[in-house]
C-alpha cells in the first residue's frame, strides 16, 4: 500500500464504484456518484482505466468478504496506478484487517462515507477542491443514466437477530426526515429516472424517531408530493405489514413486489434467531398480502445451518416454503459473523450438511418461479425497460414488471431504454419469459 499520486495534467479525475451486497448499499453508491460528479471526477466504468476505484462492500456473509477481497485486488491489477479505496459494511467492520491488504490504499467504512469523497480527492491530489454538499442529499447526473433508482430512507438496525453484523456495521436506527427524502426522490424524477426503491435496514420501523411520521405515511406522502411514475418497496418484516399499510397499493403507481425475510420455517429457530414473529404470523402477513395487493409477487430469505438446526427444523422449513406461494427464495448458508451472539453457539452445523440444505431449498425456489412465471403467461402487463441484452445470439429489450418478473422482447428497431409500455406475457423459455408489444 503505497501513497503514490498520479499526474494526469489537465484532464478531470475519474473513478468507478462497485456495488455489493443490498439495496441499501446501491442507495449509498447513487449518492457517491453524485457527490464525485458534482466535484468534477467523471464516473467511468470498472474497465476504463480510472484513477480511483471504490468498492462499497457487503459483510454478512464470509463470502461476501471473499468477493469484495477478491474485487479489491483485481482493480489494483487492472490498473497499479488507481487508488483503491474499500467502503462499506466489509471496512467497518474489518478496517485493520483490510489496512493490511497490500492492494488497498484507503479504507472507509460506514461511519465515514459522509467524508469519503473529499477524503479521496485529498488523498488523490491537494490541489482538487472538494465542494461541500448537503448532508443525505442526492445528486445525480444523467450521464450515468439508470432507470431505477435506490433512495435510503433510514439506516441502522435495533433488531439485533442473533446472527446479523448489520447493526455492528450500520448502527442505531435512524430515519432520514421526510422533507430530504421528498427532495431526493423529486430530484431523481427530475433526472428522468422512472421508478424509486425505498430501501434501508430496517423500513418497518421509519419514523419511529420522529414525530408524526411511519412509512405508511411517507408513502403516502412520496405518492402526493412527488411525480415517481413507480414506487417500490425494498423489504419488509412480517410482523410490520398491516391493513393500513396495505391499503395504500390501491394506487397503481405502487410496484406489487414484497420482499418477506422468512430466515426459517422452525419456531424454534425463529426464537433462537431472535427473531420478532412466529410461523402463523409470517404466514397470516402473506395471506394478507395476497387478498389486498392486486396480482402480489413475494421473495424471501432463507438461511440454512443456522446452529442447532435439527433435520426435524429443516423439513419445517421446506414444507413451508412449499406451501407458500413465493416468486423466489434467496438462500443464505449460515455463516458465523464474529461479534454476534450465534458465533458463541457451540451446535455448529456441517458445511456439507449445509449445501445438500440449500441446494434442496433451491430447487423449490426454481419450481416456484416456473410455476409463477408460467401462470403469469397471458397477461398484460406495463414494463419498464433498461437495457438491451443478448440471448441466445439475438438482441432483445429488458426490463421489469410492477410485480419484478424479468421480461425480454424482440424489437431491436425501438430505442425503449427508460420507457414503460404494456405487453402480453408469451411465454417462458427455461429461466426466462418473453413478450410482445400490445398494439
Amino acid at each position: 500500500m503505497e501513497n503514490n499520486l498520479i499526474n494526469i495534467g489537465n484532464k478531470s479525475p475519474t473513478v468507478a464504484l462497485e456495488t455489493h451486497g443490498c439495496k441499501l448499499n446501491q442507495a449509498d453508491t447513487l449518492k457517491l456518484i453524485g457527490e464525485f460528479e458534482k466535484n468534477g471526477v467523471k464516473v467511468v466504468g470498472l474497465n476504463d482505466q480510472p484513477n480511483v476505484y471504490v468498492l462499497n462492500s457487503c459483510t454478512v456473509t464470509h463470502i461476501a468478504d471473499r468477493k469484495a477481497r477478491q474485487s479489491l485486488r483485481s482493480a489494483k491489477k487492472r490498473n497499479p496506478n488507481s487508488i483503491v479505496v474499500a467502503s462499506g459494511c466489509y471496512a467497518e467492520r474489518a478496517k485493520s484487517d483490510l489496512l493490511g491488504v497490500e492492494e488497498i490504499d484507503l479504507v472507509l467504512g460506514n461511519s465515514d462515507k459522509h467524508k469519503l469523497v473529499s477524503t479521496v480527492l485529498n488523498y488523490f491530489s491537494s490541489k482538487l477542491i472538494v465542494k461541500p454538499g448537503l448532508d443525505e442529499v442526492q445528486n445525480i447526473s444523467t450521464e450515468n443514466f439508470r432507470t431505477r433508482a435506490m433512495v435510503k430512507i433510514q439506516e441502522g438496525c435495533d433488531q439485533v437477530c442473533a446472527y446479523c453484523i448489520v447493526p455492528i456495521v450500520r448502527g442505531r436506527e435512524r430515519s432520514l426526515q421526510p422533507e430530504t427524502i421528498i427532495e431526493n426522490i423529486q430530484r431523481l424524477v427530475d433526472s428522468g429516472f422512472k421508478e424509486v426503491v425505498l430501501t434501508g435496514t430496517q423500513l418497518g420501523t421509519y419514523g419511529f424517531d420522529l414525530n408524526g411520521i411511519n412509512l405508511a405515511k411517507l408513502i403516502e406522502k412520496i405518492l402526493q408530493e412527488t411525480d415517481v411514475t413507480r414506487l417500490r418497496v425494498s423489504s419488509i418484516q412480517a410482523h410490520e405489514i398491516d391493513l393500513d399499510l396495505l391499503k395504500l397499493w390501491e394506487n397503481d403507481r405502487l410496484c406489487s413486489h414484497f420482499h418477506v425475510p422468512l430466515q426459517s420455517g422452525s419456531n424454534n429457530i425463529l426464537k433462537m434467531m431472535r427473531r420478532r414473529y412466529t410461523v402463523d404470523q409470517y404466514v397470516a402477513s402473506i395471506q394478507m398480502i395476497e387478498e389486498y395487493v392486486n396480482s402480489p409477487s413475494i421473495t424471501t430469505d432463507l438461511i440454512v445451518g443456522f446452529p442447532g438446526e435439527q433435520e426435524s427444523h429443516f423439513e419445517e422449513s421446506k414444507i413451508l416454503c412449499a406451501d407458500l406461494n413465493f416468486l423466489k427464495l434467496h438462500v443464505f448458508k449460515y455463516s458465523d459473523r464474529f461479534r454476534t451472539s450465534s458465533y458463541y453457539n457451540k451446535n455448529k452445523i456441517s458445511s456439507q450438511l449445509k449445501s445438500r440444505r440449500a441446494n434442496v431449498i433451491r430447487t423449490i425456489s426454481k419450481d416456484k418461479w416456473n410455476l409463477f412465471a408460467d401462470k403469469s403467461c397471458g397477461r398484460i402487463e406495463e414494463v419498464l425497460w433498461e437495457k438491451p441484452e443478448i440471448v441466445d445470439g439475438k438482441y432483445f429489450w429488458s426490463g421489469h414488471t410492477k410485480n419484478y418478473l424479468k421480461v425480454y422482447m424482440d424489437d431491436r428497431d425501438l430505442d425503449l431504454a427508460n420507457t414503460i409500455t404494456n405487453v402480453n406475457l408469451d411465454r417462458r423459455i427455461e429461466d426466462k419469459i418473453f413478450a410482445t408489444s400490445v398494439l
